[in-house]
């Protein structure tokens, strides 16, 4: 015969030993007030690392735009040391030639006598030299280069012949070996021509870029 189930009286203690240990609610707050620091901390850490990278990040980025800035501001320096340099040049040409030109007009004999000097002095054995002059300068021509011819010593013979063709502070020397022509109009083109070349050759000028502007983006 199977025996009867025992019935539940409940006489058990579940607060006693046999259960999970109990605390006390002072520590139970302590360890949430505790928890919640570490979370606090690691949350606060963890903010702090982002920020950080956050900031790096941002100082790289600048960084890049103001060595693009800087590199755009030199290519633009270049190219307006370039322009001045062209412009300089271009200004040394005319104040040279205003200069000549002034030159001349206050002393037309002094180039002549000049070219004339250097030239008589390699006269070996050239009887008969001929110099020939704007007829404006005729007279005074005449006197001056016989005065070199003289004071070199020389045994050519010298005429002097006046020409309307030729500019003022030019001439023509012809002697039975040779010539040398002084043509002033021929040596300005040629250092005109010479100043374009290097002008032409010289890259357009770029515009300097906006360095605030490009610190922006």
């Amino acid at each position: 015969m199977k025996a009867a189930p025992a019935k539940y009286l409940f006489d058990d203690d579940f607060a006693g030993g046999g259960g999970k240990p109990s605390i006390a609610l002072a520590e139970h707050a302590e360890k949430v007030r505790q928890a919640e620091l570490s979370a606090h901390a690691r949350g606060f850490a963890e903010a702090q690392a982002a920020a950080k990278a956050e900031a790096a990040q941002s100082s790289a980025a600048a960084l890049g735009r103001i060595a693009a800035a800087l590199e755009r501001l030199a290519s633009g320096l270049a190219a307006v040391e370039a322009r001045l340099e062209t412009a300089a040049v271009e200004v040394a040409v005319a104040v040279a030639r205003k200069l000549t030109l002034a030159l001349i007009a206050r002393e037309p004999f002094a180039e002549i006598a000049a070219l004339a000097s250097d030239c008589f002095r390699h006269l070996v054995a050239s009887p008969h030299v001929v110099v020939r002059v704007n007829d404006a300068l005729h007279a005074s021509a005449r006197d001056g280069l016989n005065e070199i011819i003289r004071q070199l010593a020389l045994d050519s013979r010298l005429v002097v012949l006046a020409e309307p063709d030729i500019a003022p502070g030019d001439c023509r020397i012809e002697r039975a070996d040779g010539g040398i022509v002084r043509n002033s109009a021929a040596v300005t083109a040629a250092i005109e021509a010479a100043v374009a070349r290097y002008v032409g050759a010289r890259t357009e000028p770029a515009p300097i870029p906006d360095i605030a502007w490009s610190l922006d983006q």
